[in-house]
């Protein structure tokens, strides 16, 4: 066997044991050996870039490179259904669908209702080309990268199926409620902001800009809907027990009903069951099975007459009222949580509830004592619904705390926000924690030897007391911190030492101005060139750089003032940290694009995508996703998509060709 034909046997193979382990739950060999075989096809695959496959088993690590989400029209659009929340409409939609029918029997499947986000998967010869987010309905998201790091989404499908060769399968993404969890307690450890409920996180992963974060979250999919001009039956539910064959991962409680009577029992066993389910429920949908029954009944404006949704109640309990308490996050937010008697809810006993902000405390109007009303729907965290207590004594309200819980210093609140801020960035142990945990991130410095419970131990031993602290530690202090030992230690100063070589942009985005994130670091980076002009520059220069508004500017400003961050920085530059742009970065720069709202579409010979964007950014160009009146102009490769090619047709919007891009910005 040639070493060609052992990376399409590796994919093969690799693409069923994915399948066995991931959607029949049924792996047949050993992680150990999945492992050994998945490196064997990444070296074959480095020695062969020439058959590259973006379906290949390895992508399914994703990438970190940054993805700019394209706009694609959906070929059919994606209608939201009717909600329903009693069994009254339940039987009015039963008895129209009878009606609009004139009497024929007809057969209705009944389907659990996954609370994530809604997708549509393309399929051309069993092979994956596109995966779309819902969106409005009309037009989506193209997500494909992140979704093929979705491991009980087939890639590929087995060959000798026999499945049309263009269709279109949809369904949900979603978080099961491990990996949720898990995340959740990881973000706590970091003192991250919590995910509210799993579809919040789900569509949240599945819109990062890296792909390889996507991959990392234990993100899941259940398909429920098939749709093409050649698909096999009439029926929807034997559609996706074909589906199904083919490899998708079709819900097992999924059932035929030929009666009002057979809806209600459905409805009623899942309100209880659904507690079990390894992922979120918030409904059942019931769809008429008919294919052909559904285009008889039609659609309305909004929704099809063959189908509706019925909505779960969220649960709800009383308790009493005990304490409020006050949490400060390590972006200086603090939130309000009500400490009560336990009550069970949702399965769980709960003994604290969210509060959110001061407004929604002067909204309840709570005292010690009061009887409230808790709901946990899909919440991770209960919240307060209502208080139920009236005439409460209005000496005795408890009101939002006026200094930080930490530090006492007076809260502030921004405008356009919600929440209340402790503004002590350098005073209040949470925000120097969190400072110096968002100087050492990926995405920063990259201090990669360093985890977030290793800073904590150093600065509650007195060894680091900001960020500029790290690049005084020694051997002997980090070999007597906890965890200590030689190799650790020689690998966080060499991680420290190797930090030094980052970017300016980076360092910019390190050192945790408020309001300046990647981008407008990487922005002010390229117009002003060192930190030295970055720390003396006017607020009206600063207006004056494309994609940097008030706001931000501003924010910049009050940061150099501070003779704190003055120092802070000092210090950075003392240690040989990257304080402007290379010679390299200066002369690769250029004004070329500035101004220009540029769209990417097709498929290049001389530059990836993403070296197209990079390129773009270099030159001072803007990145969008879609075409509208405001395009400069349309960077084409080969096979742009009709619909663009159309809309840029009609709009006047310029098409330039790779290589007449290139020569653009020589």
């Amino acid at each position: 066997m040639t070493e060609t034909e052992r990376i399409q046997e590796l994919r093969t193979e690799l693409h069923q044991h994915n399948y066995n382990y991931y959607v029949l739950n049924q792996p047949t060999i050993s992680d150990q050996d999945f492992d050994k075989m998945m490196h064997e096809l990444q070296d074959l695959e480095a020695k062969y870039p020439e058959l590259y496959d973006p379906n290949s088993p390895t992508q399914r690590v994703g990438s970190d490179l940054n993805n700019e989400f394209e706009t694609v029209v959906h070929k059919r659009p994606m209608l939201s259904l009717a909600n329903t929340y009693n069994k009254e409409e339940v039987k009015d939609f039963y008895n129209r669908v009878k009606e609009g029918l004139h009497g024929a029997p007809f057969q209705i499947c009944c389907e659990l209702k996954f609370d994530g986000l809604s997708i549509s998967l393309h399929y051309e010869h069993g092979q994956l080309v596109k995966a779309v987010t819902r969106g409005d309905g009309i037009q989506g998201d193209d997500v494909t990268s992140n979704v093929r790091t979705i491991r009980s989404i087939p890639l590929q499908l087995a060959k000798e199926m026999d499945y049309p060769d263009e269709f279109e399968i949809r369904g949900e993404v979603l978080m099961p409620w491990s990996s949720f969890d898990q995340l959740n307690k990881q973000r706590e450890d970091d003192e991250e902001p919590l995910f509210a409920n799993p579809r919040n996180a789900a569509s949240g992963t599945l819109k990062s800009k890296v792909s390889s974060t996507v991959a990392q979250r234990g993100l899941d999919a259940y398909l429920y809907y098939l749709l093409g001009d050649n698909i096999p039956d009439d029926g929807h539910y034997e559609n996706l027990q074909k589906a199904h064959e083919w490899g998708f991962q079709i819900s097992k409680n999924i059932r035929l009903v030929n009666s009002l009577q057979g809806i209600y029992d459905y409805i009623d066993y899942w309100d209880q069951e659904r507690k079990n389910l390894p992922v979120a429920t918030d409904g059942v949908v019931l769809k008429v099975n008919s294919l052909a029954q559904q285009r008889s009944l039609g659609m309305t404006a909004k929704s099809p007459r063959w189908a509706i949704a019925y909505k779960f109640q969220a649960e709800q309990a009383e308790t009493i009222l005990r304490q409020v308490v006050y949490q400060i996050g390590r972006t200086g937010a603090v939130t309000p949580v009500a400490n009560m008697d336990p009550v069970q809810l949702a399965g769980t006993q709960v003994r604290r509830a969210t509060l959110h902000n001061a407004d929604v405390m002067q909204k309840l109007h709570l005292h010690v004592g009061d009887h409230v009303l808790v709901e946990k729907g899909g919440e991770i965290i209960p919240k307060i619904i209502d208080n139920l207590t009236e005439n409460s004594n209005p000496k005795h309200l408890i009101n939002f705390v006026a200094n930080c819980p930490v530090c006492r210093t007076p809260l502030v609140r921004y405008e356009g926000e919600t929440s209340h801020y402790c503004p002590n960035e350098t005073g209040c142990p949470p925000l120097i924690l969190g400072r110096i945990e968002h100087f050492i991130s990926r995405k920063a410095m990259n201090i990669n030897s360093l985890g977030f419970e290793t800073v904590d131990d150093f600065f509650q031993r007195g060894l680091i007391h900001d960020a500029a602290d790290l690049y005084e530690l020694t051997e002997e202090q980090l070999l007597t911190s906890e965890g200590g030992g030689q190799i650790n230690a020689k690998n966080i100063l060499q991680s420290i030492q190797e930090s030094k070589d980052v970017p300016f942009e980076r360092v910019l985005y390190a050192i945790g101005i408020r309001f300046v994130g990647e981008i407008a670091a990487k922005t002010i980076a390229r117009n002003l060139g060192s930190m030295e002009a970055v720390a003396n520059v006017t607020l009206d220069k600063l207006l004056e750089i494309s994609g940097i508004g008030t706001i931000i500017a501003q924010s910049i400003i009050h940061y150099f003032k501070d003779p704190i961050n003055q120092r802070f920085v000092q210090r950075l530059q003392k240690y040989g940290l990257q304080m402007k742009l290379s010679e390299t970065e200066l002369s690769s720069h250029s004004d070329r694009l500035a101004g220009k709202s540029i769209v990417i579409s097709g498929v290049f010979a001389h530059h990836s995508r993403d070296e197209y964007k990079a390129l773009i950014e270099k030159h001072n160009g803007k990145n969008v996703g879609s075409i509208s009146g405001k395009t400069s102009f349309i960077l084409a490769g080969e096979n742009m998509g009709p619909a663009k090619l159309e809309k840029a047709q009609k709009l006047g919007v310029p098409i330039l060709s790779e290589d007449e891009f290139l020569k653009m910005i020589e």
